[in-house]
């Protein structure tokens, strides 16, 4: 091993350092931002692999802010965003004639300021992307390059990686094909937790606080992290027995992912395990896989089965719960207009015992987990599941105030 290779193994304490401020950055974020840190830490991931990412959720989900505040953590690093239209034009996103050379014969563009020059970059509704913008964007995504509007050698840009956003689906061939470039792909809704609302409500109204935390990371330690740090974390011969067996999994229910998409993925897994400080790929970091290998929302259950019924049988245990703890949510909607009293014989005789015996039983696994060393992302995620459908029970169904209700749960 020599000196760059040594500087470059995971262990390395520079490599540590880097891999340590993005893990406080991300328990940062995950504070401020309720019921996002799956997605805080996807991001990071994905940044980490030099992909590009898409949040798909309705208006107001905090997409733009929390990927502003992502990005900002990155001294030194020169960050862009847009929000696109159908009239778009490319000049706007790459560089916008320059005025003073064109009275003087000359036919250039200002690159400062725009996407040829990001390191990082924020496109919200990504799927609006106009006609006319369409390949050059594509080519800024895939190979990290812009063509001149008066041709010429293509500009090499800076891109680590682009966060985009979008309210939905695109619906036609050219949004299609960018879809398709964007690796990971995470699903985000409203608050579900009454107690998370509320406590969304005070922070509009309460008095200003000290600035919490706010760890950065350079610009630099990111890039050797990207380029050097996490393509150097191992990939044992199990993983890829365990990504083979996956896709034959996914196939056999007719989800099938390109082999560009599989092959990318194993950044990600690299990139999940140097985020952990590990110097190999473990089972748990599988788990991001459930963001990259659906079409659309509604195969991304199937794909987490699968993934998980391969690595974590904890896990497994957990969404059985949370078929449980949504088909009593249904119950919950279904009888919305009821009395008070049938509303409060329905959570004596059903919900409350139900939701109990799976909360009981998700603190259990999660310990189970915790001492086998396997992931907890999913467990925690049904537990967050658990107790916000607990809270619209207290709240909706028995008229608990939603300010009290996060000390009863």
């Amino acid at each position: 091993m020599g000196p760059q290779d040594a500087r470059d193994h995971p262990s390395a304490p520079g490599a540590q350092d880097t891999a340590r401020r993005l893990r406080a950055i991300g328990e940062e974020l995950s504070d401020r931002f309720y019921e996002r840190a799956d997605v805080v830490r996807t991001l990071l991931v994905t940044l980490l692999a030099g992909r590009h990412s898409l949040i798909l959720g309705p208006p107001g989900t905090a997409k733009s802010e929390l990927a502003r505040e992502l990005t900002g953590r990155i001294e030194g690093a020169s960050y862009w965003e847009i929000l696109l239209s159908k009239f778009t034009a490319p000049t706007r996103m790459f560089g916008p004639i320059d005025v003073a050379a064109l009275s003087r014969g000359e036919y250039r563009q200002v690159y400062e300021g725009r996407a040829t020059t990001a390191h990082v970059a924020f496109i919200d509704e990504i799927f609006k992307c106009s006609t006319a913008a369409l390949n050059e964007t594509l080519g800024y995504l895939n190979e990290r390059i812009y063509h001149p509007e008066s041709g010429g050698e293509p500009v090499r840009c800076p891109l680590i990686g682009a966060i985009t956003a979008s309210n939905e689906l695109p619906t036609g061939e050219d949004s299609a094909a960018i879809f398709d470039r964007l690796l990971v792909r995470i699903e985000v809704s409203y608050l579900e937790d009454p107690s998370n609302f509320a406590a969304l409500v005070r922070s509009a109204v309460g008095r200003p606080a000290a600035p919490p935390p706010r760890t950065t990371v350079e610009l630099a330690a990111l890039q050797h992290a990207v380029t050097g740090t996490v393509p150097a974390v191992d990939v044992p011969d199990a993983i890829v027995d365990a990504v083979c067996t996956l896709r034959a999994a996914l196939r056999r229910k007719e989800l099938v992912a390109s082999d560009r998409r599989w092959r990318q993925a194993v950044g990600l897994l690299q990139a999940s395990a140097y985020l952990d400080g590990r110097a190999a790929v473990g089972e748990s970091d599988l788990s991001v896989l459930t963001h990259v290998l659906w079409h659309s929302p509604a195969e991304r259950p199937t794909v987490e089965r699968e993934v998980l019924h391969l690595v974590n049988p904890d896990a497994r245990e957990a969404l059985d719960l949370a078929d449980t703890i949504d088909e009593l949510e249904t119950q919950l909607d279904a009888m919305a207009g009821q009395s008070r009293e049938a509303l409060s014989e329905w959570v004596i005789k059903k919900a409350h015992n139900q939701l109990a015996t799976a909360g009981t039983r998700l603190e259990k696994l999660r310990e189970e987990a915790v001492v086998a060393g396997r992931s907890t992302a999913a467990i925690d995620r049904v537990t967050g599941r658990q107790r916000a459908v607990r809270a619209r029970v207290l709240t909706e169904a028995l008229g608990v105030d939603a300010s009290t209700v996060q000390s009863r749960l």
